[in-house]
């Protein structure tokens, strides 16, 4: 069994997308799901699924703690679902190539320090662009920087507001997101 290792910040839509699509896979488990907030959303939904959850101080992230959870479950990616923190330099190190994100955006558009979320929709909408769409991208030391593994457009010229540009986006994050990651734990992306 191929474990896949969880971090989310909030709410986790995707996280629990991730959740469902590895319900009854035979060789990819979701292990855990970590979270740096002791009050998101994606600790029940996790118990939904009998995943264990692990919530942790910014300290903690940073100080070899986390890494040592990690380690714990071999993990063959680790996959971050709408985490808000600077990822590590010491998990990134010790998984190279094996830790991966998704951004609501085209990049190298919109990224960066602050730019997540209703942020990143805000920014699409006010610049009226005709099209946005979800990057997932491997992690390196900075900010939406590394290396595109896979990009999906969306028309939305037809949005209004940049609610209806992010539930958009979405919808492309609940459909891509989990045929990606189950593509690079196989080998086959």
């Amino acid at each position: 069994m191929k474990n896949i290792v969880l971090f989310a910040s909030g709410g986790g839509s995707n996280a629990e997308q991730i959740m469902r699509y590895f319900l009854h896979n035979k060789s990819i488990n979701v292990a855990v799901v970590l979270t740096n907030n002791a009050n998101a959303g994606v600790l029940q939904k996790a118990a939904q699924y009998n995943i264990p959850t692990l919530a942790f101080t910014k300290e903690e992230l940073n100080s070899g703690f986390v890494l040592r959870h990690v380690q714990a479950f071999n993990p063959s990616l680790i996959v971050l679902a709408g985490f808000l923190l600077k990822f590590p330099a010491n998990i990134i190190a010790a998984y190279p190539g094996r830790v991966i994100n998704i951004h609501p955006a085209l990049l190298p558009n919109y990224g960066g320090k602050g730019m997540y979320g209703i942020h990143v929709h805000r920014a699409v909408h006010e610049n009226k662009d005709k099209e946005s769409g979800i990057t997932i991208h491997y992690v390196n030391d900075d900010y939406d920087e590394g290396n595109v593994i896979f990009q999906q457009a969306v028309a939305i010229e037809e949005c209004l507001t940049p609610e209806e540009v992010a539930l958009k986006v979405l919808a492309l994050e609940h459909e891509h997101f989990p045929k990606v990651i189950e593509q690079l734990v196989n080998g086959t992306m």
